[in-house]
């Protein structure tokens, strides 16, 4: 196992300060403001264009839930609401 620091991840991988959860978890940048306030819905300024990841809501640490969120909002988008996963979807 490896140990890096805050600045070898900056330097090698290109994180920003070293932060493997792309963004600080400070109420400005948390929920509906994530990765920044205006971008918060996974839609970006482009039409059809999206993202998701660690730097989404609703964060690093979470799996898959960011690609399923950004993977409801497109089949939303794409006006076919029935398409869209129940809450329960990742349950077992």
């Amino acid at each position: 196992m490896d140990v890096r620091t805050p600045h070898e991840i900056e330097q090698e991988i290109g994180l920003t300060e070293g932060n493997i959860l792309q963004g600080e978890l400070t109420l400005e940048q948390l929920f509906f403001n994530r990765p920044f306030p205006g971008y918060g819905q996974y839609r970006m300024p482009v039409r059809n264009l999206y993202m998701c990841g660690s730097s989404t809501h609703p964060g690093g640490g979470v799996s898959a839930t960011c690609g399923a969120n950004a993977a409801r909002e497109i089949l939303m988008d794409l006006r076919r609401p029935n398409s869209v996963p129940d809450d329960d979807f990742f349950d077992e």
